[in-house]
C-alpha cells in the first residue's frame, strides 16, 4: 500500500484523474478501523445477506458504492467471469502503451488504476494483479462486481465463523 500511495504524488492532474477515474486516490489513503470493521462485519447475516440491526436491515445499493467510488454504474453487462482473456496487446493497449514502450502520464494513471484494482479494490493474490482484475478494468464497470466481492467475502467470513450475532 505504501508503494500504491507514493505514487500518487506523480499524478499531475488529480481533478482530471477523479474525473477520468472516480475517487480511487482516497481509497489510498483511507484508514480503516479494525475494530468498528469488525463489529459491522457481527450484523452481517448470511441467511438474508444484509447487515440486520434491532430495528432494520441494511443493504448497500449499486448507488452507494457507486458515490464511494465516484465511478457510475454504466448500463451494460456488469463482470461475470466468463470474458475472454485479454491478450498481451489488449491489455497494452487499455494501458495506454505502445509498442516501443514510451510513457506518458495516460499510460501512468491507466497502469496505477490498474494497480489500485488489482491490489486494494479486487485483491486475490499478494502483490500480484491477477487476470480478474485486468477483466474487470478492461469493462470499465467495477461497482457491480465490487458490490458483489463484497457480499461474498462478508457471506464467506460469516459461514466460517458460525454466522452473525444479532
Amino acid at each position: 500500500m505504501k508503494e500504491l500511495r507514493d505514487l500518487t504524488s506523480y499524478v499531475l492532474d488529480q481533478l482530471g484523474f477523479k474525473a477520468r477515474f472516480g475517487k480511487l486516490l482516497p481509497l489510498l489513503t483511507t484508514q480503516v478501523d479494525e475494530g468498528l470493521m469488525s463489529v459491522l462485519v457481527q450484523f452481517y447475516d448470511p441467511l438474508y445477506r444484509c447487515f440486520t440491526f434491532p430495528d432494520f436491515q441494511l443493504l448497500p445499493m449499486l448507488e452507494e458504492y457507486a458515490y464511494l467510488v465516484g465511478i457510475p454504474i454504466l448500463d451494460q453487462l456488469s463482470f461475470n467471469g466468463l470474458e475472454s482473456i485479454p491478450t498481451s496487446q489488449e491489455i497494452a493497449d487499455m494501458l495506454h502503451i505502445d509498442e516501443s514502450l514510451a510513457m506518458s502520464e495516460d499510460a501512468f494513471e491507466a497502469i496505477f488504476v490498474l494497480l489500485i484494482y488489482g491490489l486494494v479494490l479486487f485483491p486475490n493474490i499478494d502483490k500480484f494483479v491477477d487476470v480478474n482484475a485486468i477483466r474487470v478494468f478492461s469493462t470499465l464497470n467495477p461497482v457491480p462486481t465490487l458490490s458483489g466481492d463484497t457480499y461474498l467475502s462478508l457471506h464467506m467470513r460469516n459461514a466460517k465463523g458460525g454466522g452473525a450475532i444479532v
